[in-house]
């Protein structure tokens, strides 16, 4: 996912200068673009998941200075240092 992303990212203007260190589900992650997109954010909370029909992912983010969002399909966000993002993954009924 790292390799690919960033190769995504540079291509379409959105590399940072330097690396950026967020936080997703508990665990570090260095990104290199100044704005992420929903599909971005679960691309690397879930590797290699499946798009499937029957699952729902739900992104919430806290940035500094009281910066709390969520993000829906098609959306993206800014990032900066010390970010935090939840990405929940359910199962349609």
């Amino acid at each position: 996912y790292g390799t690919l992303l960033r190769v995504h990212l540079l291509a379409h203007g959105h590399a940072h200068a330097r690396p950026v260190e967020i936080i997703i589900n508990g665990r570090p992650r260095t990104v290199t673009a100044r704005v992420l997109t929903y599909e971005d954010v679960v691309s690397l909370a879930y590797p290699g998941c499946a798009v499937d029909a029957n699952v729902i992912f739900t992104v919430a983010y806290a940035g500094p200075g009281g910066r709390d969002g969520t993000l829906a399909e098609g959306q993206s966000v800014h990032v900066h240092d010390g970010m935090s993002f939840h990405v929940g993954k359910t199962g349609r009924s």
